[in-house]
């Protein structure tokens, strides 16, 4: 039962960001002028492309199940700057705070998430166990 958790969890929090690079892809434009507001300026073009390979490569590796950790660490590396540009509720009062601080939380919950993913490994049904396991036969020539 533990093996299908670990796969269904993959899922899971891949789709997060494989959808996130996806709609980063589709209106690229509006992702731009969402960059800007927040106060990124510099360079857009280069940070929304490196943006999007690194959540389609992560996504992809955490899915599938190889070289988990570096998959998190590329994932980490963009959400949680992401998260504390997105979501400074620190600046705010009021009902804003308490609505930042809620999507900050639950921002801060997926990056418990992958470090939990990166710390227990692909599981059972993981492309690096199947290399792990097969053995291909050495020539002896």
């Amino acid at each position: 039962m533990n093996n299908i958790l670990d796969l269904a969890g993959r899922i899971l929090i891949s789709a997060i960001f494989l959808f996130e690079a996806i709609d980063s892809m589709l209106y690229a434009d509006k992702t731009k002028l969402t960059m800007a507001e927040y106060g990124i300026t510099w360079n857009p073009d280069l940070l929304l492309y490196l943006s999007i390979a690194g959540l389609l490569i992560g996504g992809i590796m955490v899915l599938i199940g190889y070289r988990i950790r570096f998959a998190v660490w590329l994932l980490l590396v963009y959400w949680l700057p992401v998260i504390c540009i997105k979501y400074p509720f620190w600046h705010h009062t009021g009902l804003l705070q308490r609505d930042m601080a809620i999507h900050f939380m639950r921002g801060m919950a997926i990056a418990g998430g992958l470090l939990m993913i990166a710390a227990h490994g692909g599981g059972k049904f993981s492309v690096q166990r199947l290399f792990r396991v097969s053995k291909i036969p050495k020539d002896d020539d």
